[in-house]
């Protein structure tokens, strides 16, 4: 039953939001000193861990747990990754998951058509290149794992993206298409072995029961994987967290809702049904009590869950996020790598950051609060202390501070970081 025929008084905006950051571990800071388990557990909490390589502050995977879990040693993701704990795959884009989550990742990809920039990469790199590939599939089966820089480049100074050398081609080829796996990373380099080779390593092993299922009952199960982790959704909202194609709307819920799977609800403000699901019962309970607090201030990378769909960013929030590193300098309105502030419950400003390690320094190129946003002492304070702690976190504890909007904000911050 929804609440539009129960006559439950809907959610508010805040309440709402209140349970989106229960669900992704951004609602209030943690209690206690990380434990490697934590960094599993908020893996499996968000069910994905974006992948991305732009290190001006730390590498976004990084910055996503330390958002969630404080302080701790950045090493313990490649740990986890070397011993099997966790897995690379494609899923909303490169991701880590889970090692228990793996069977059901690979048993989608065999069994739905992909549009997925890529599958398709993979598949015209395959019918061009069929040869040269399956001589490194060889090579790898005979000699053990490699990486991309143990082949030479003969076309030497040139570098991008879209320029890799082929064998790297051939390898992201492979990885995508499942006959690869990523068995371990060497300063984020990718080190590529055989699928059955990781496969084998993996802790909880590797189950195939998920071939079982069909590819509809792997779609449901993605769609309340995404509800599960996003708290709650709008319908429109949900694809894109695993890109599920095609999009999911209300008409392909209602089944989920009827079976008690999922709970429809309203949310003030919101044309359309929201949707929570049953694991979250309780604490779609205490947001309806106003018993969901929200006291956590802290950096979030631009791809965070919480911010990497724009539109649903938009919802939730009503702030509008650009990230700016892809656009040419002069189109740049906030800066190259900007880090929304997340400051209890509301997105409150965004910082350009830039970490020069060699130095020690953490700086903050700009700080922007948002227009409506008049900063109180306690905003000012926790503001501050979150920087420092990330500042600290990265190995750069001296905070140097350039530009601020509003103006005022710059000498109250600065003066905290000399206390």
């Amino acid at each position: 039953m929804s609440e539009s025929s129960s006559g439950i008084r809907p959610l508010s905006l805040v309440q709402a939001r209140a349970l989106h950051l229960a669900a992704q571990g951004l609602l209030q800071p943690s209690k206690r000193r990380a434990r490697r388990d934590d960094l599993l557990a908020t893996i499996q909490r968000m069910r994905l861990l974006q992948i991305d390589s732009i290190h001006v502050v730390a590498r976004s995977p990084y910055l996503v747990l330390h958002a969630r879990l404080g302080d701790y040693p950045a090493t313990w993701l490649e740990e986890a990754l070397e011993k099997g704990r966790i897995a690379e795959c494609w899923a909303h884009e490169a991701c880590f998951i889970t090692a228990s989550d793996v069977g059901f990742h690979r048993a989608w990809r065999s069994q739905a058509e992909s549009s997925h920039w890529a599958d398709r990469h993979a598949a015209r790199t395959r019918d061009s290149h069929a040869k040269e590939m399956k001589n490194l599939l060889a090579r790898i089966r005979e000699s053990g794992p490699v990486r991309a820089s143990d082949f030479e480049r003969a076309d030497r100074g040139v570098s991008g993206w879209w320029e890799w050398k082929p064998e790297k081609k051939w390898l992201e080829a492979w990885f995508a298409s499942g006959e690869l796996m990523v068995t371990r990373r060497e300063r984020f380099q990718r080190v590529y072995d055989l699928a059955e080779r990781v496969l084998a390593k993996l802790d909880p092993p590797y189950d195939e029961v998920a071939y079982a299922l069909s590819p509809s009952d792997l779609r449901k199960r993605f769609v309340l994987e995404s509800v599960r982790a996003l708290g709650i959704t709008q319908a429109r909202w949900i694809a894109d967290y695993f890109r599920l194609k095609p999009s999911v709307d209300d008409r392909e819920l209602a089944a989920l809702v009827a079976s008690g799977e999922l709970l429809s609800v309203q949310v003030s403000g919101w044309d359309s049904l929201a949707y929570v699901h049953a694991d979250h019962a309780e604490l779609l309970d205490k947001a309806r009590l106003g018993r969901l607090r929200a006291t956590h201030t802290t950096l979030l990378s631009p791809f965070d869950p919480i911010v990497w769909d724009r539109a649903r960013l938009r919802g939730m929030f009503g702030f509008d996020y650009t990230i700016e590193c892809y656009l040419p300098e002069a189109k740049r309105q906030y800066g190259y790598y900007v880090l929304p502030l997340l400051h209890r419950g509301r997105l409150v400003g965004r910082v350009d950051a830039k970490a020069h390690r060699g130095d020690g320094v953490f700086e903050i190129k700009a700080l922007f609060l948002e227009q409506d946003i008049d900063p109180s002492e306690r905003m000012l304070e926790e503001i501050a202390q979150a920087i420092a702690a990330t500042a600290a976190w990265h190995g750069t504890p001296k905070v140097r501070l350039g530009r601020c909007r509003p103006a005022h904000v710059a000498s109250a911050l600065r003066a905290r970081w000399r206390a």
